[in-house]
């Protein structure tokens, strides 16, 4: 790829510079980095941007003020890769999503292409291997090595010509306004998302638990938050969350933890004074178990189902796509039970290849 690039943008006047070189585009690309591996509290460490012929790399750890992006970014067409995690980043700098996100996964995706990762798509459209050393880098520290610097510029000098080359081929199948229409309802969910839980320590497997074991996992899991938030590191390098499963059935079941063995003495002891304390409070503190809305099957709910799967394959492998594009199984058998949530899921070129109203 041929293009000009900025050094790492630090200053208000260099941020000015660039977005104003590029004032009368209307298309850019954009990519974020965070520390979500390396830190407790997940911070925005970079934005990668490319627009025209530039590809920039702009630094949210040395500059006072984004708004400038956030303003520049809400005028403009944004493409992505994989766009869900950075417009949640962006959501929380600039409270808001740009209008219009289209996302160069959910196009790989829609064209039949069964690798769509940002490194197998540069393959497939510029037979170009990228490098991913900086994949699992700490984006929060300084200087930025080169490789890091040439890592993060690779993750957006691509898109805007794969963007084209999409589009194009979108196009030719009659597909564009499907995408149009999936990159919107991408952006919608990210949009309207509620980011704050109530009961984050309500995890994935969580509801297995009797009441008993859930009040352990409670405990647990505020123990391991101080522990991470104390040491200023991700909680699961404290504990996973499979762990802390593990351990609630271990303790309902009368038995005790058995610790990772580099575990310090000091953090095992707050952990068996966090479960001492749980083992100590009354029944009536243990949290209610979440009870899930009990689907309406009738006798024919089965073969509704049969039937709804076997119209998405066949028209899958007419397309030459993914099943699961056209709809989960979940959205099936929700559409199955008539739920009306499971219809407003479904889009409007989803619901022509199931063949429902």
């Amino acid at each position: 790829m041929d293009s000009t690039t900025s050094e790492l943008i630090g200053k208000a006047e260099e941020l000015e510079g660039l977005l104003s070189r590029h004032a009368g585009q209307q298309v850019c690309a954009v990519d974020t980095e965070a520390d979500s591996l390396h830190r407790f509290r997940e911070s925005l460490c970079l934005i990668q941007f490319a627009a025209g012929d530039e590809s920039a790399l702009i630094d949210p750890l040395a500059l006072d003020d984004l708004s400038p992006v956030g303003e520049y970014l809400a005028g403009r067409t944004v493409w992505m890769h994989g766009a869900d995690y950075d417009m949640t980043m962006l959501r929380r700098e600039f409270g808001t999503i740009p209008p219009v996100v289209y996302d160069t996964q959910i196009g790989a995706r829609l064209l039949g292409l069964r690798k769509f990762g940002l490194g197998n798509l540069v393959e497939h459209f510029f037979d170009v291997k990228l490098s991913k050393s900086s994949q699992k880098a700490d984006w929060g520290k300084r200087p930025l090595s080169s490789k890091m610097v040439e890592y993060a510029l690779n993750d957006v000098r691509y898109l805007l010509p794969m963007a084209d080359m999409i589009v194009s081929q979108l196009k030719e199948k009659g597909r564009f306004e499907w995408f149009v229409e999936s990159c919107e309802a991408a952006r919608q969910r990210v949009a309207e998302r509620d980011e704050s839980k109530e009961e984050p320590w309500r995890v994935q497997g969580s509801g297995r638990l009797d009441r008993k074991g859930l009040h352990f996992l409670r405990a647990l899991w505020n123990w391991r938050n101080g522990e991470a938030e104390s040491w200023d590191r991700p909680s699961f390098m404290v504990a996973t969350n499979r762990q802390l499963l593990e351990w609630s059935g271990v303790l309902v079941s009368g038995k005790k933890v058995s610790f990772p063995p580099h575990y310090r003495s000091d953090r095992r002891r707050r952990c068996v004074e966090a479960i001492e304390e749980a083992r100590q409070a009354p029944e009536s503190d243990y949290p209610e178990r979440v009870r899930g809305k009990r689907r309406r099957r009738d006798k024919d709910f089965d073969k509704r189902v049969g039937e709804m799967i076997e119209t998405r394959n066949r028209s899958a492998g007419e397309l030459g796509i993914d099943p699961s594009l056209i709809a989960s199984r979940a959205v099936i058998e929700g559409l199955a039970a008539g739920e009306e949530d499971a219809r407003q899921q479904v889009m409007s070129w989803q619901a022509g290849c199931l063949g429902i109203d």
